[in-house]
């Protein structure tokens, strides 16, 4: 079973990943950050190394769904190939840092592998506003996010809203960051694992 964790930067998607995982014995996939060899980049310059940076997502997020696809056991995965082609190259091009052109070419690429992957099982929707997300950046403190403007998350968080609200491949689970601090509460955790439960249970029955 593929279990994914969508949200915005700085919405918790790794911390969830590592608590599931623990919690049901499930195996976890990760955003390959340390060995992207263009965040850096693009953090410095988004407009020249846009194209680049969601190219390499793209052909990092199909390959974990094709490991995914063949292994027998549940995966939960830390963000899915739909934020990058929904929110993420979207929110570039409109802001004027990936050309056109790119873009375009970026999606027909995008259709392409769609094509050829099944969607998650079960999504999880952190859906977090923009202090919340600006104070767990903050805590984290990663040098090439020190950049990110306030606007920016405001307009993926505008993003991410559009596409949950019309996502409609498979069971879905949004849960309210502001409200639930599963980082450092059990028992909010709990109210989660309770969520997920019930969802899981559906999809037995099904």
């Amino acid at each position: 079973m593929h279990v994914a964790i969508a949200g915005n930067i700085g919405s918790g998607k790794t911390t969830l990943t590592k608590l599931l995982a623990k919690h049901y014995d499930w195996d976890s996939n990760f955003e390959d950050i340390e060995q992207n060899p263009y965040l850096l980049d693009f953090y410095d310059d988004m407009q020249r190394w846009s194209f680049n940076l969601q190219i390499y997502y793209l052909n990092s997020r199909f390959t974990q769904i094709q490991e995914i696809k063949e292994t027998n056991r549940t995966i939960v995965q830390d963000r899915t190939i739909y934020e990058d082609a929904f929110i993420f190259a979207p929110n570039l091009h409109s802001m004027g840092l990936m050309t056109t052109r790119d873009f375009e070419n970026y999606f027909s690429l995008f259709n392409l592998l769609e094509s050829f992957i099944a969607a998650p099982d079960l999504l999880i929707y952190l859906r977090a506003s923009v202090p919340t997300l600006v104070n767990h950046i903050s805590e984290r403190g990663r040098e090439y996010e020190e950049s990110i403007r306030i606007d920016y998350l405001k307009r993926l968080n505008e993003r991410y809203e559009a596409w949950i609200s019309t996502y409609d491949k498979g069971r879905c689970l949004v849960i309210d960051v502001d409200t639930n601090n599963f980082r450092d509460s059990q028992e909010d955790l709990g109210k989660i694992i309770g969520s997920i439960d019930a969802e899981l249970h559906g999809l037995f029955k099904a």
